[in-house]
């Protein structure tokens, strides 16, 4: 496994000042936004996408810092019920992977998105239960009139364009929010969409992530290694589903968190392990979205957090079995 970074957080970096400050720091891989919720600071498709020379460069950076660069991220919702709206994710999302076919990155992340509930829709309409029964007529139409078609038909872009695997970051307000939304699409669609593990918006939902973990054996294809804090003076009275702002720390059900600052390493370490015993071997990419810490500080901890409990050697042989 390697220990890497999504470099949002560095937005006001040139993407070589902040390659070197990771690489300082002892990380070894990258995970680059280029478009969507990201953002497009450190990848801007408009201006890389044919360049060859642009293409060069982004490499040996890269190189010159012994970092991979492991995945390309452009969030967003592409079946967005606003045809505006999801034309510009879709376009977004479209642009990084040809970034990433040029680049040889064989890893793009985003959302599954979510319809409206309806074609007239202005809104998504994230359903979160199955009665009364115009909610499951509203998953109906949202599964299969629009999110199964749509990404049916963006795997075979994906495949023309040399990238191997599209990791679905399993986010509420999505339809792929936990591993059965997950494998329900990948079964529609194929093995090109797997899972974005990440932690963080499975804790709150009450989800065992190593339970998580070993139902998508073979499926998970990026890892984000993120934290969440459960206050449960607050979540025992609301429960999960805060729609609290974000800098209510005091008040919300639960907050995001730097690693350890949410789960202890016993916690850590059984996510991990269980990683390992699942055949992932890929990266686990830090991504900083804890409200009580600066962007340095926050990263800085998780990596001095991370390093303490990566497996990055090959297992040894049984020698006592």
């Amino acid at each position: 496994m390697k220990l890497g970074v999504l470099t949002v957080p560095l937005g006001d970096m040139t993407l070589k000042a902040a390659a070197e400050y990771l690489a300082g720091l002892g990380v070894e891989a990258l995970e680059i936004g280029a478009g969507g919720y990201p953002g497009k600071a450190h990848l801007n498709p408009k201006d890389i996408l044919g360049n060859k020379d642009k293409i060069k460069e982004i490499k040996q950076i890269a190189k010159d810092n012994n970092l991979e660069i492991v995945a390309i991220s452009s969030h967003g919702n592409m079946v967005h019920p606003n045809k505006e709206a999801a034309a510009s994710f879709h376009n977004d999302f479209e642009d990084a992977v040809r970034l990433a076919g040029e680049l040889e990155v064989d890893t793009v992340v985003t959302f599954s998105g979510c319809p409206g509930d309806s074609n007239t829709s202005q809104q998504p309409n994230w359903v979160t239960c199955s009665w009364p029964p115009e909610y499951t007529d509203i998953l109906d139409y949202q599964w299969n009139d629009v999110l199964i078609p749509y990404w049916s038909k963006e795997v075979e872009f994906v495949k023309s364009q040399g990238v191997k695997k599209v990791a679905l970051e399993m986010h509420p307000g999505f339809c792929v929010y936990n591993p059965t939304s997950l494998l329900r699409l990948r079964e529609a669609v194929g093995d090109v969409i797997g899972a974005n593990f990440d932690p963080s918006h499975l804790i709150w939902q009450r989800i065992d992530c190593a339970s998580a973990i070993r139902a998508l054996k073979g499926a998970i294809y990026h890892f984000h290694a993120k934290d969440t804090k459960i206050y449960d003076i607050n979540c025992n009275v609301k429960g999960v589903l805060d729609v609290g702002h974000y800098g209510d720390e005091s008040g919300r059900s639960w907050i995001f968190r730097a690693l350890g600052y949410g789960s202890d390493y016993a916690f850590w370490k059984d996510v991990v392990s269980t990683l390992r015993m699942v055949g992932y071997d890929g990266a686990l990419c830090i991504e900083h979205e804890d409200s009580l810490m600066s962007s340095k500080e926050g990263l800085e901890t998780a990596i001095s957090f991370l390093n303490d409990v990566i497996i990055r050697e090959a297992p040894g042989e049984l020698f006592w079995a």
